[in-house]
C-alpha cells in the first residue's frame, strides 16, 4: 500500500491541525494504521493507532486527550485531528500501515514520507 501525508503546516500553540494520510493500491481496510513523529535530532516515536475497523485507537501518553485519529475506509484515508498542540508537537508526522495495530513501529510495512507540523510558542 502506498501512503501520502498531508496536511502539515504552522501554528500557534493552543491551535488545532488536522494531518491526512491518503492510501492507495492494496486494501487500506485490511490495515491496522499508526501515526508516529520524529522531531529534530530525536528517535521517531509512537503517537496514535486504529485497527482495521476503527472500533479500537490507542494513544501516546503525551497525546492522549489532544489528539484524535479515524480513519474512512470509503475514502482510503487516514486522519489525526491534533488540538491544544504545544511546541513540543513540533515535528515531522508519518502515517504507516501494519496488519494489525500496534505501538511498535517495526511492526508496520508500509510508511508515508512525512508532513512537517510546526508549532510556534
Amino acid at each position: 500500500v502506498q501512503l501520502q501525508a498531508s496536511g502539515g503546516g504552522l501554528v500557534q500553540a493552543g491551535g488545532s491541525l488536522s494531518v491526512s494520510c491518503a492510501a492507495s493500491g492494496r486494501t487500506f481496510s485490511r490495515y491496522g494504521m499508526g501515526w508516529f513523529r520524529q522531531a529534530p535530532g530525536k528517535e521517531r516515536e509512537f503517537v496514535a493507532a486504529i485497527n482495521w475497523t476503527g472500533s479500537s485507537t490507542y494513544y501516546a501518553d503525551s497525546v492522549k486527550g489532544r489528539f484524535t485519529i479515524s480513519r474512512d475506509n470509503a475514502k482510503n484515508t487516514l486522519y489525526l485531528q491534533m488540538n491544544n498542540l504545544k511546541p513540543e508537537d513540533t515535528a515531522v508526522y508519518y502515517c504507516a500501515a501494519a496488519r494489525a495495530a500496534t505501538t511498535d513501529a517495526y511492526l508496520y510495512d508500509y510508511w508515508g514520507q512525512g508532513t512537517l507540523v510546526t508549532v510556534s510558542s
